[in-house]
């Protein structure tokens, strides 16, 4: 709504956005209620890709149209820190002042009160605008699967104790978010039938959307080189993987929807295999949410690594979905911590295998709190210290082949958990001699590299 005529200070809410998914999110927590009335409520969009100079913000995509008008206003947080990257810029602590005042005058936002809706608190951009904004209490909203994980990284409790509560879809029925819990925040479900009135309307305005044919398997690329967790080539490989993946299941069909800043050569190589298939292949070149495809095109199937689309695919459109590539990247994802570990435990443990091979059952429904608990702990053991008995009781009971790729022996080993040693030496993590003959080998290692 409009700021009122008088000069008295009023509330402006911002809300940061990187992504049309995040956006929509944020749209539908606003139709269902779950923010409180305000003087005016902007959106601050930020291009966090590679080259933002080259590639269109959220705003400038197809469909944003019907987003725009939950808002009074759109601003851009890459004009206000230009030339800085969003991802690699945050303010000095001498400078925080300083910058509070020019973001004040750049978006007239005089004194007053400032509440931020923002995502991934962990890093830059948002946790630089939070840093920012020093008195502005915080909401955060999860775009896509990482709430369900713990927090990537330890928040000042500057920050973190101005969060009240974690705003998330619900992608995974019954499972609850371990992201800030250590703040004690508390977790709220955005409405799924006000989600799903968000992405008709977005994808009303996206001009001629792009058809499926008929029987087509959607194929979802993620651009995971860009992450450093795999090689170009070897995700050229995972695409090839899942193009001959849905021809086995009789998809003669195929749609390729591309990361939207994926090199052009991922799609040469799935249309080299495609003609050595024999079957028909759609590359899509518009830049458009999956969600558009599931609602107007309903693909016979949907493949991906990780992606959160996935989830919605099979979670809100009852679509059939697979997963393709999840153990070479929990081979690959480094540290243990990163923060994508939990989405693609999830994807691994819950969506069936493309290939259908045995052994590759999900996991039972009634154990998957206690899979994400225990491999969240093993990822955040000095946040999570209370988890240490669920995790305990998880791996002595449920660990086997299909569940030990969530889990490191090394790193099970150093925290004393069951499963990092062999059974006849599990006396050692608990014996405080063994204990101190390891750091003290450790710290003659570390004075040697030295």
């Amino acid at each position: 709504m409009p700021r009122n005529d008088s000069n008295r200070p009023g509330t402006t809410q911002i809300f940061c956005a990187s992504t049309l998914y995040g956006a929509a999110t944020l749209a539908a927590a606003l139709e269902s209620g779950l923010f409180a009335e305000a003087d005016r409520r902007l959106l601050l969009v930020c291009n966090n890709s590679t080259t933002p100079e080259i590639t269109p913000a959220l705003d400038e995509m197809p469909g944003f149209a019907p987003l725009r008008a939950h808002f009074d206003g759109v601003l851009s947080w890459n004009e206000a820190i230009r030339p800085f990257h969003p991802g690699a810029w945050a303010p000095r602590p001498d400078d925080v002042p300083l910058f509070e005042r020019y973001l004040r005058l750049l978006w007239g936002l005089g004194e007053d009160r400032v509440e931020l809706a923002l995502e991934s608190l962990q890093v830059a951009p948002a946790l630089s605008i939070a840093t920012l904004f020093t008195d502005a209490p915080i909401d955060v909203y999860a775009d896509g699967l990482m709430s369900y994980g713990p927090t990537r990284n330890k928040l000042d409790p500057l920050v973190g104790t101005r969060v009240r509560r974690l705003l998330h879809l619900d992608l995974v029925p019954g499972l609850a978010p371990l992201l800030l819990t250590e703040f004690d925040v508390p977790a709220h479900l955005v409405p799924t039938a006000a989600f799903l009135k968000v992405l008709g309307e977005l994808g009303s305005a996206v001009p001629e959307p792009p058809g499926l044919p008929e029987g087509a398997a959607l194929l979802l690329g993620q651009y995971l080189s860009a992450l450093g967790i795999l090689s170009p080539e070897e995700e050229e490989r995972l695409h090839v993987s899942m193009a001959r993946g849905a021809f086995a299941r009789g998809h003669r069909a195929l749609v390729f929807k591309p990361h939207p800043t994926a090199p052009a050569r991922y799609s040469r190589a799935l249309e080299a295999e495609a003609e050595k298939l024999g079957v028909e292949l759609t590359v899509l070149d518009t830049p458009v949410l999956a969600e558009v495809l599931f609602e107007r095109a309903r693909p016979a199937l949907v493949v991906g690594c990780f992606s959160t689309a996935l989830f919605t695919a099979s979670a809100l459109y009852d679509l059939p979905v697979a997963r393709v590539g999840t153990e070479l990247l929990l081979e690959r994802l480094t540290p243990y911590q990163n923060s994508n570990r939990i989405p693609v435990v999830l994807a691994d443990a819950l969506l069936p295998d493309l290939e259908e091979r045995p052994g590759e059952e999900p996991v039972p429904a009634d154990r998957l709190t206690e899979l994400v608990t225990a491999v969240g702990f093993v990822m955040q053991p000095q946040l999570h210290r209370s988890l240490r008995p669920v995790a305990t009781r998880y791996l002595a009971a449920h660990l086997s082949p299909r569940t030990r790729r969530y889990f490191r022996r090394k790193r099970l080993t150093s925290l004393g958990l069951p499963g990092g040693i062999p059974e006849r030496l599990a006396f050692l993590p608990n014996n405080a001699t063994a204990r101190r003959v390891v750091r003290r080998a450790r710290a003659v290692r570390k004075a040697v590299r030295r």
